[in-house]
């Protein structure tokens, strides 16, 4: 029985160990030390194999010996093109890379007297952040004795909210922080500004 061993391809049983190498697939090698696999081909399943007829096979077919599971005793082995399988690999992971779409949080800040232009120009980067599929955080300085109305800081926040209704939808409602309120908005549906047709 110590032959169908698999020798330092083992896992190691701490999760800080590299355990990647171990877990298949992966070609089968001299270092994996077993007499019998159970063989796997692309359309059919051969059942448990001696080692040297499973490489008879593979050869005769032009194919390579990939492990697929060493936790089962015997290995899992399947027969296949482990170059077209790596390629084929990448490829996907190539392409679910490219579906992924990374969400950005910016950053706007101001204080609570800012002026009407400012204001503006301000919920303008906002509305294009929203529009771009990007998160935005919106934090209100409090200077000196404005912490004693802070109100008037919260009522700014949710004027922005209101105006920035038709682009987003608030993820983390204002709060308040030391001497700064804090809102996160996120990209949402865009209301209709027109009555149906």
């Amino acid at each position: 029985m110590e032959d169908k061993l698999i020798s330092n391809m083992k896992p190691p049983q701490s999760p800080a160990g590299n355990t990647q190498s171990s877990k298949g697939p992966q070609l089968l090698t001299d270092k994996i030390r077993a007499t019998e696999v159970r063989l796997v081909g692309e359309d059919e399943a051969f059942g448990i194999v001696s080692r040297q007829e499973a490489e008879r096979m593979a050869e005769e077919q032009g194919l390579d010996l990939i492990i697929m599971s060493l936790d089962s005793s015997p290995p899992v082995v399947k027969m296949m093109d482990y170059g077209k399988f790596k390629f084929e690999k990448e490829k996907k992971a190539r392409e679910a890379k490219k579906k992924q779409h990374t969400v950005d949080v910016k950053e706007l800040k101001m204080g609570v007297r800012i002026d009407t232009h400012d204001y503006e120009v301000k919920m303008k980067k906002a509305q294009n952040f929203l529009e771009q599929g990007h998160k935005f955080k919106l934090t209100v300085r409090l200077r000196g004795r404005e912490t004693q109305h802070a109100n008037l800081a919260f009522d700014l926040v949710h004027r922005f909210i209101k105006d920035l209704s038709d682009f987003g939808t608030v993820e983390t409602p204002p709060k308040m922080e030391g001497r700064q309120i804090h809102l996160i908005m996120g990209p949402g549906k865009k209301k209709e500004k027109t009555g149906q047709v």
